[in-house]
């Protein structure tokens, strides 16, 4: 009983450090191109809001890559609470903002899981990123954002969604198959 209780708590130790590190490459900067492009294209020349939607984004996008492609559904949840406990330690949050950076944070989240679950044969998932970073961008401004405006958005956030699954991978590892099952076996397998 008591190698068992050791065993788990090694684990979950384990399963805390690697969403730590996860979350810590989540909240890397967004480059200044980004920033400099965002801000032309999208908020009217303001690189702190850029800046701030380009965080959210790659943050709300991470989370959501953890959602959905980790191999181990607790990994979710411990990236979540880490990314929440982040928002306290992060130097670019003034302790009195916490909770407005938190709801806007979850407002991000919420449409972009939408965006990239939605079934739309109009639409690309790159496409409806780059809608949705362009309609946070826009805030309260009228117009809409043109198409190739909405191409180059989708590319970045398909860039950091890229970087957060290649994270994943890194920090909590990939699915292996043994050379002879193909995917599509191992999808409909069922544990006797």
């Amino acid at each position: 009983m008591p190698m068992r209780f050791w065993q788990e708590w090694q684990a979950q130790r384990l399963l805390r450090r690697r969403a730590s590190n996860y979350v810590r490459a989540l909240q890397r900067e967004p480059s200044d191109a980004d920033i400099a492009w965002l801000a032309a294209n999208g908020t009217a020349g303001d690189e702190d809001h850029a800046r701030w939607e380009l965080r959210y984004a790659r943050r709300a996008l991470g989370l959501l890559a953890a959602e959905r492609d980790a191999l181990d559904d607790r990994t979710a949840s411990v990236v979540a609470r880490e990314l929440t406990t982040s928002l306290q330690r992060d130097p670019n949050v003034a302790a009195a903002m916490l909770r407005v950076v938190e709801r806007q944070l979850n407002a991000r989240l919420r449409v972009y899981r939408e965006a990239l679950g939605t079934r739309d044969a109009g639409r690309t998932v790159r496409a409806r990123l780059g809608q949705t970073l362009m309609s946070f961008a826009a805030g309260e401004r009228k117009g809409g954002a043109s198409e190739a405006q909405v191409a180059h958005a989708g590319e970045v956030l398909a860039r950091y969604l890229a970087e957060s699954n290649e994270g994943l991978r890194r920090e909590f590892g990939a699915a292996e198959l043994p050379e002879d099952v193909p995917p599509s076996a191992a999808a409909g397998a069922r544990p006797q």
